[in-house]
C-alpha cells in the first residue's frame, strides 16, 4: 500500500496543479479576494474544476486505504469516518456545481453548499482524531497541528458567519470570503497531502508469525 498512499498523494497533486492554473488563467474574472474557488465550475472552464475536485476524493479515499491498512488509522474509527465524509462531501462538489445565487435559488447549489460543508468540517476532525495517539511521531504531530490550523479557520468562519447574521448583514459581505476560503482551503489540501505522505512513509505492518504445529496441539519438535 505504500505505492498506492505516494499515488493517492500524486493524484491530490495534479489536481491541485489544474485548480492552480485555473486561478492564473482567470485571475481577472475570478477576484480571490472577494469570489470563492468554486467560482470556477461556473467558468466555461468548469468542467476542469469539477474533475479537480472529483480527482481530490479520489485521492484522499485512496490515501484513507492505505491510513487503515497501514494500521494508521482503524477501519471502523470516527477519524475514518469523518475522513470518508470528506471524500464524500467532495464527490459532491464535484457532481453539483456551484450555483449562481443571484438569478434564484436552486436544489443543486444547495446540495453542493451542503457537500462544501460536509467536507471542510471533517477534514480537521478526521486530522486531529487519527493524530491523537500519536504525538511522539513526527508526521502525527504534523497532522495533528495542521488539523488544529484547519479547526480554527473552520471556528473563525463560523463566527464571523454568526456575529454577521446577528448583526443583520450578509454573511458573505462580513469577510473576505474568496481569501478565507483560500487560506482554509489550502491548509486542508497541506493535511491531506500530510495524511497520506504519512502512510506512505509508515512500514508495512508484520504479520503475526503462525506457529507450525502436529495433531494434537503439540509445536513441533527438531530430530537430531
Amino acid at each position: 500500500m505504500q505505492r498506492a498512499a505516494w499515488g493517492g498523494v500524486g493524484v491530490v497533486g495534479v489536481a491541485v496543479a489544474v485548480v492552480l492554473g485555473l486561478e492564473v488563467r482567470y485571475a481577472d474574472e475570478v477576484n480571490p479576494w472577494r469570489r470563492t474557488i468554486s467560482e470556477h465550475g461556473l467558468g466555461p472552464d468548469g468542467w476542469l474544476f469539477g474533475a479537480a475536485v472529483g480527482l481530490v476524493a479520489a485521492g484522499s479515499a485512496v490515501i484513507a486505504v492505505s491510513l487503515v491498512r497501514r494500521r494508521i488509522a482503524a477501519a471502523f474509527s470516527v477519524g475514518t469516518l469523518a475522513l470518508v465524509t470528506w471524500c464524500v462531501g467532495l464527490a459532491v462538489v464535484a457532481v453539483f456545481p456551484k450555483h449562481d445565487w443571484s438569478v434564484g435559488p436552486s436544489l443543486g447549489g444547495t446540495i453542493h453548499r451542503v457537500g462544501s460543508v460536509m467536507a471542510f468540517v471533517s477534514l480537521p476532525i478526521a486530522a486531529l482524531l487519527i493524530s491523537r495517539r500519536a504525538w511522539r511521531l513526527p508526521l502525527g504531530r504534523v497532522v495533528a497541528w495542521l488539523g488544529l490550523g484547519s479547526s480554527l479557520w473552520v471556528v473563525g468562519i463560523t463566527g464571523v458567519m454568526a456575529v454577521a447574521s446577528w448583526q443583520g448583514l450578509p454573511w458573505w459581505r462580513a469577510m473576505p470570503l474568496g481569501l478565507v476560503e483560500r487560506g482554509l482551503v489550502v491548509t486542508e489540501i497541506v493535511t491531506l497531502l500530510a495524511l497520506g505522505v504519512w502512510a506512505a512513509a509508515r512500514p508495512a505492518p508484520r504479520a503475526a508469525p503462525e506457529a507450525v504445529g502436529v495433531p494434537g496441539g503439540q509445536g513441533a519438535t527438531s530430530r537430531s
